[in-house]
Formats: C-alpha cells, sequence, structure tokens
C-alpha cells in the first residue's frame, strides 16, 4: 500500500485546511517544492498535489508551483487536482511532469468529460469522490449533491480510470481517524482501486487500511499528520512494508 504525502497549495504557499474550509487554515511551508524534496527524501514514492484555489475557482491558480515541484521532482509520480475542468489542463499538467490528473467536480457536474479525457490520456486519469454521509460535495466542497459515492464510482469503473481517491470530508484535517468502514464499502463495491484520504492521524490507521489493502486499496493520502509530527512518514512506511 503506498503512502502519499499530500501538499495542499494555497496563495502559492503549502497549507493544510480543516474539512476543506480555506477560513481555517495552518500554513506549513512559504516554499513547497522544498516540502516536497522532504517527503522523497524520507522515502515516499508518490505525491499528492492540490491546488485549493483552483478547486474553488474551478480553474487552475498554482499550475505554476505545481509545475515547478514536478520538475525538480522528475523520478516521483505525482498526482494533481483541484480546478482541472479541460482537456487543455490535463494536457497542461501531464506534459509539465505530473503522471496523474484527478478529477473531482467536473466527474460529478460532467461524467462524460471523463470517459473522453480517459480516451484521450488512458491510464492518466483518477477520480476525485468527496463525501460527507456518503454523498459527494463539489465545487471545493462547498456544495452538496444528493449523488452517493459508491453509485458514482461504480458508473465510471468501465472508463479505465486509474484509482478512486476517496476522501471523508468529517475527518479531513481533523485528526480523528480515517472511515475505515466507508472506505472498506467503497473499496469491495468497485473493481477500481482505492487511495484512501482523510483522517489519517496515527499508526494505527495505517494499520487498519493495511489490514484491507486486499479489498483494493492501493494507498492512502496523509496530510496533517506528518506536517504536525504525530506520524513520522520513514516509520509509517515500515508498516506497509514499502521502507527505503
Amino acid at each position: 500500500m503506498l503512502l502519499i504525502p499530500a501538499i495542499d497549495l494555497k496563495d502559492g504557499k503549502c497549507v493544510r485546511l480543516r474539512q476543506g474550509r480555506m477560513s481555517d487554515e495552518t500554513i506549513f511551508a512559504d516554499d513547497p517544492v522544498e516540502m516536497a524534496s522532504r517527503w522523497i527524501d524520507a522515502g515516499c514514492s508518490r505525491l499528492h498535489l492540490i491546488d485549493l484555489n483552483g478547486a474553488f475557482e474551478g480553474k487552475p491558480v498554482n499550475a505554476d508551483v505545481i509545475n515547478r515541484i514536478c520538475r525538480a521532482c522528475p523520478d516521483i509520480p505525482v498526482q494533481v487536482g483541484g480546478g482541472i475542468r479541460t482537456q487543455d489542463t490535463v494536457a497542461s499538467y501531464l506534459d509539465a511532469g505530473a503522471q496523474f490528473v484527478i478529477i473531482g467536480t467536473q466527474a460529478i457536474k460532467a461524467p462524460h468529460f471523463v470517459t473522453d479525457m480517459c480516451k484521450q490520456f488512458r491510464g492518466h486519469i483518477m477520480v476525485g469522490l468527496d463525501a460527507k454521509n456518503g454523498l459527494i460535495a463539489v465545487e471545493g466542497w462547498a456544495e452538496m449533491t444528493g449523488s452517493r459515492a459508491i453509485d458514482v464510482a461504480q458508473k465510471f469503473e468501465s472508463e479505465g480510470i486509474s484509482a478512486i481517491i476517496y476522501t471523508d470530508i468529517t475527518r479531513d484535517g481533523m485528526m480523528k481517524g480515517v472511515n475505515i468502514e466507508a472506505t472498506r464499502t467503497l473499496a469491495e463495491a468497485i473493481s477500481i482501486p482505492v487511495i484512501a484520504s482523510g483522517g489519517v492521524s496515527q499508526y494505527e490507521d495505517i494499520h487498519q487500511l493495511q489490514a484491507i489493502s486486499d479489498c483494493g486499496i492501493m494507498g492512502a493520502i496523509i496530510g496533517r499528520a506528518i506536517y504536525e509530527g504525530t506520524i513520522d512518514l520513514a516509520t509509517a512506511q515500515k508498516i506497509t512494508g514499502r521502507a527505503p
């Protein structure tokens, strides 16, 4: 199981939000490129970059920073999300060196966009499903929908997406642990690999996810815990057998 450090970008800085609220941020680094190097030195084998401004504005805002990270870390696969609504944006990130592009809001509002991007960029498209009580939220989590995460994931099973990134909004940035039950239920309901996100706060969360990884959970995104030091990334890698 992959452990994937999150680098969330707001106004060019590396921050963490609580439950996606832009007004509730903690700045952890003025130089996100330096932070990326720190996680690579700790042994990570993939990075998760999110343009938070872009998620709210519906277009890339921190693309320059993301592109700099991709150039600085050419040997590490990077997955990018936030504000991705057009084919040009997908192409520009892949051209800049990102390995995967995450489609979130557009996957709900225009599902055909995922289909088209999977045909155009096969093997490089992920779908991000952000849920509260099992229902999808979009537009940087500012808007709730009536769509169930499982139903949406099942609709994309045959499209060729590389993974579903499943985030429990109520846990994200709150250091309250992973929603193991919901993550497992989703993974067992689909054939697409799942990356868990939201709430990884202690080593026990990693142990629990590792224990059910055979259900189709290929990885877990870690944010606030590694920034605040409740999880040491190099130590955590040993739990999954991926220590450098």
